[in-house]
């Protein structure tokens, strides 16, 4: 019976996750006329919504969108992690004053929400003209990322063999060059776990895109929110779903193809030995 129970939570949850990206993906290949029926699988097949959401007819450039994302979650997630490794390093591997004050700090940061910045970060950037620029969105999306970056890989650098580091010191190597050559290495898989979280969750921020950016820098979340049809009266929810699932794909095929060291990087450090 308790392997049952187990077993029929695993499906609850499994649905409870699968079933939006499932619909979102039915009603994608379903045709537009189409878009309100409530069968449970596909009917009415067809490929018009995913060019719909491909096309610059109507004023929408998803491919544009798409790139705008890439650059703008790339350079978030690079910055932070650079920033995020040694903060990391820093936190839990070497003693200095005002340690937990710090880590205070980031966790507050973590906690502060999105929406009381809009409208600061709106009348700074528009002051010094960064409104519709990459740069007014990759800034604060690194201040939202960054917390998760140092509480990750800080619990990893936390639970690594003092003795591994200390053999590089004792054989000339000085701090950085243990740090580089012994310490690194080993956070590899904590590293990309992070990376890819870092990615995710600076790809899908859409509150503080949808003020900052422009026609030319504006990311997917905030295209598919804009979507038009060819009548302006009526959301063309069959389009916006092709192209949600065009994005949800890719990032779905990647957590599957990773799965294994994603899961290990978030476990790394959760058990002391």
């Amino acid at each position: 019976m308790k392997a049952a129970r187990i077993y029929v939570g695993v499906v609850i949850i499994l649905v409870w996750g699968l079933a939006p990206f499932y619909w979102m993906a039915v009603t994608a290949f379903r045709d537009p006329r189409y878009t309100f029926d409530t069968t449970p699988w596909p009917t009415h097949v067809t490929l018009e919504n995913f060019s719909n959401a491909l096309s610059t007819s109507n004023g929408n450039n998803f491919i544009r969108a798409v790139i705008n994302s890439l650059i703008i979650g790339g350079a978030t997630t690079s910055i932070a992690l650079v920033v995020g490794i040694f903060c990391a390093y820093a936190l839990s591997r070497i003693d200095f004053r005002f340690k937990y004050m710090v880590v205070g700090v980031v966790l507050g940061a973590s906690m502060f929400p999105v929406v009381a910045l809009v409208t600061p970060l709106f009348q700074f950037f528009t002051n010094i003209g960064w409104i519709g620029s990459y740069q007014a969105m990759i800034i604060p999306n690194i201040s939202f990322v960054l917390p998760l970056t140092i509480y990750t890989l800080a619990a990893f650098f936390a639970e690594l063999p003092w003795e591994l580091e200390e053999a590089a010191r004792i054989d000339g190597a000085g701090r950085f060059q243990a740090f580089r050559l012994v310490m690194l290495p080993l956070a590899a898989p904590a590293l990309f776990t992070t990376a890819i979280l870092a990615f995710i969750a600076a790809v899908n921020e859409y509150l503080l895109a949808s003020q900052l950016s422009s026609d030319k820098t504006e990311p997917v979340t905030v295209a598919i929110a804009r979507f038009s049809g060819n009548d302006p009266h009526v959301v063309p929810y069959a389009a916006i779903m092709a192209a949600g699932t065009i994005v949800a794909i890719p990032l779905v095929i990647m957590v599957l193809i990773f799965q294994r060291r994603i899961i290990s990087g978030l476990t790394a450090g959760g058990v002391k030995s």
